[in-house]
């Protein structure tokens, strides 16, 4: 079958340093873009991540130190990654809790604009948690009827993924083959950032889910305790998270002008 798609869709993997969102490097990035006319497209980069590899890491995708030594940085394919996304919507298996926070830490480190406003995001393995609540190996098995050889190579999962999704597609009358509705469908709580730090209430308003102000809408404590945004901005907070808290913050101060 082929996806019913209104613009390109970019199904991505990272293999990375560790699963630390705000520390942690990838390693590995493989993209397959489909296009609404089915023609597909595909790159996969090795990254030298300029930290060490950690022999726990090794162990689960055998990237080694060596073997991404002479590779070129992120910063380096970064321009080439978001030419290949930005006219995209995004989809990958874990992907709105893992892929795409860490992308956007890599994007914004390298000076690349990066946000969601323009696209949605489908998650094949939130699909496949509320339908099955299997790992991406027993999807493939399950779905494609193959075993995934290479599991944890980001072209082998990228591809497995883009495959799980059309047959649940097909497998699944409730499901609609429409980029939006699968988007909506995969999406769990919805957080202002990608990293779960500001959420929204049921009037659509940006709020603290953490510490003191948890529950608490942003332009209120940030009018409150001004000092409050400045140690938002110096602490160990993904970059993603404070690039939100300062929109937040100009749009309140924008809109008290006018």
């Amino acid at each position: 079958m082929q996806l019913n798609l209104t613009k390109p869709i970019c199904f991505f993997d990272l293999e990375t340093t560790g699963i630390n969102i705000s520390k942690d490097r990838v390693v590995e990035i493989s993209i397959l873009k489909v296009y609404p006319n089915g023609t597909e497209e595909s790159k996969t980069w090795l990254v030298n991540p300029g930290m060490v590899i950690p022999n726990e890491v090794i162990a689960i995708h055998g990237i080694t130190n060596e073997k991404v030594a002479n590779e070129p940085t992120f910063k380096d394919i970064a321009k080439d990654v978001h030419n290949m996304i930005k006219d995209s919507d995004l989809g990958g298996f874990n992907s709105n809790r893992f892929d795409i926070p860490l992308l956007a830490e890599e994007m914004l480190r390298a000076e690349i604009d990066f946000d969601m406003k323009n696209r949605v995001a489908v998650d094949v393995q939130t699909i496949f948690h509320k339908m099955e609540q299997r790992t991406l190996s027993a999807a493939y098995k399950f779905y494609c009827d193959e075993s995934l050889e290479d599991a944890h190579s980001a072209e082998a999962d990228t591809k497995a993924t883009y495959e799980v999704l059309k047959s649940q597609i097909e497998k699944y009358d409730e499901l609609e083959n429409d980029t939006k509705f699968l988007a909506e469908f995969s999406s769990r709580k919805k957080f202002a950032d990608f990293a779960g730090f500001i959420n929204y209430n049921k009037k659509g308003e940006e709020c603290f889910s953490f510490g003191k102000h948890k529950g608490k809408l942003v332009t209120e404590v940030l009018e409150k305790e001004p000092g409050y945004f400045g140690w938002l901005l110096n602490a160990d907070f993904p970059l993603y998270t404070k690039k939100v808290l300062t929109a937040i913050k100009l749009r309140s101060f924008n809109n008290k002008l006018f």
